[in-house]
């Protein structure tokens, strides 16, 4: 292991981390942080909390290991267990709580329908392959840092696609649409794939690793080609259908 990665690494990392956390309170500051007692359910609220604990966690976790107190590190890493899998779950519930009340009983759903569901649900499955690849590595520190820092990039677009739309409205105008809907997520996707491009450039320069950010960018491109695709395929419409019927909300 060549210990000159582990300072540049958790510093970039903490930086990242905060610079995100920040962007992800301005970004949700109008519809959430400043209408705490306005939230129409209490999904609304476990969706912020449990998003807003894991950004911190991994500010907490990196900043950690940056100052080499590893054994809280540890400690506080085991709440990640409850942490991770309950943004899955809360997530999953909280999406279908906002699409089934619309479109369910519908045997075919309209393309944007299949398109919000196709950009949540695979942004989660993206996350849990980064969070569990991440854990299956934890005694290999270089490598779980990698995986942990990845999990980032699939929570990005509900964060650019806020701040896009209030405060860069000239971009909206310049993205594809589906049935009229600006389809803001390109913009987030793009600036995704960019900075892991430079961290795989960084990485195998550095330390001729192509063993983790390469690999999360084909996993990241898998999901940004099937948001944009599968509303145009039936076995997603068929999978959204069974999906909205679920009595999860």
């Amino acid at each position: 292991m060549n210990a000159r990665v582990t300072p540049a690494l958790y510093q970039f990392g903490t930086r990242f981390f905060v610079v995100f956390l920040g962007l992800a309170v301005w970004a949700f500051w109008p519809s959430y942080f400043a209408r705490l007692f306005e939230q129409p359910t209490m999904w609304h609220h476990a969706h912020g909390i449990v998003l807003t604990l894991w950004l911190g966690m991994l500010v907490m976790q990196a900043q950690l290991v940056r100052t080499q107190r590893r054994s809280w590190h540890r400690q506080i890493g085991k709440l990640s267990y409850v942490v991770a899998p309950a943004l899955v779950v809360i997530t999953t519930v909280f999406i279908h709580q906002r699409v089934s009340a619309g479109f369910v009983g519908l045997p075919e759903l309209p393309a944007i329908g299949l398109y919000f569901l196709a950009l949540t649900l695979l942004s989660l499955v993206a996350f849990a392959i980064f969070y569990g690849l991440a854990i299956a590595r934890r005694r290999d520190s270089q490598t779980h840092a990698r995986w942990m820092l990845c999990t980032v990039f699939p929570l990005v677009t509900p964060v650019t696609d806020r701040l896009i739309g209030a405060h860069l409205p000239l971009f909206v105008g310049m993205v594809p649409r589906i049935e009229g809907t600006p389809i803001l997520p390109t913009i987030g996707f793009a600036a995704a794939d960019l900075l892991l491009m430079a961290l795989a450039w960084w990485d195998w320069r550095r330390n001729r690793r192509l063993d983790v950010f390469p690999v999360a960018l084909g996993v990241l491109l898998v999901y940004h080609v099937g948001t944009l695709t599968l509303h145009r395929v039936p076995i997603w419409n068929a999978f959204c259908t069974w999906f909205l019927g679920l009595p999860l909300s």
